[in-house]
């Protein structure tokens, strides 16, 4: 709930990043950032957690809060990630949406399954330790995409295919663009002409009434 309602904050975080030329707003890599905070707050509140979890001489509060930064670790990833993929695949959002869906369905549907074993032999506070050194190892991720992110997608055979198309269609519209200045300027020229047309006929009618 913190992490959404501080959207704004985010959000003002991100438009203060470098602008895209091409689209005038900030680029997909600014969303690393936030992506980078939930990355330090995922592993703090895990790690804390697994060690005031059991410990009869702790307050139960404690614990209890630091799934406030773990939360809100998650939340930030999730969100600014998938916003990230959106950003960096334009067009085809979609395809890149769906297939991280699936990739994450298909982990959070099968690596619960050793959740009970791993916690049963390994303690809450060593699985949990576990989990939050490997959320440590992922830390450097959205850092390593706010930095050389833009080179990265450079290097994406589809990404590459998008920006060509995207030439291609803004060439496709400019050019349609001028050849409908070329017809607008072309029918104003013959307007032009029509009137002068008449108000010649005109003169020659008021010459002949004169003569008479």
């Amino acid at each position: 709930m913190i992490a959404i309602l501080s959207e704004p904050l985010w959000r003002r975080l991100i438009n203060s990043q470098p602008k895209d030329p091409a689209t005038g707003r900030a680029k997909p890599e600014a969303t690393a950032l936030v992506m980078s905070i939930g990355a330090v707050l995922t592993p703090l509140g895990q790690l804390v957690f697994s060690w005031t979890c059991l410990p009869t001489t702790i307050h139960w509060a404690v614990p209890i809060a630091f799934g406030v930064p773990f939360g809100m670790g998650n939340t930030l990833s999730f969100i600014y990630g998938t916003n990230y993929l959106a950003g960096a695949y334009g067009i085809h959002a979609a395809s890149a949406l769906a297939g991280n869906a699936v990739m994450r369905s298909f982990f959070g549907g099968t690596l619960p399954l050793a959740g009970p074993t791993m916690y049963a032999r390994l303690t809450p506070q060593w699985a949990g330790t576990l989990l939050g050194l490997l959320e440590v190892a992922l830390i450097p991720i959205p850092f390593v995409f706010f930095r050389y992110g833009e080179r990265i997608r450079a290097r994406s055979r589809v990404i590459r295919q998008m920006r060509e198309d995207q030439e291609r269609n803004e060439t496709k519209r400019a050019r349609q663009e001028a050849r409908r200045e070329r017809m607008a300027r072309a029918e104003e020229k013959r307007e032009e002409g029509g009137e002068k047309g008449v108000f010649e006929r005109e003169d020659e009618r008021a010459v002949t009434a004169d003569a008479r």
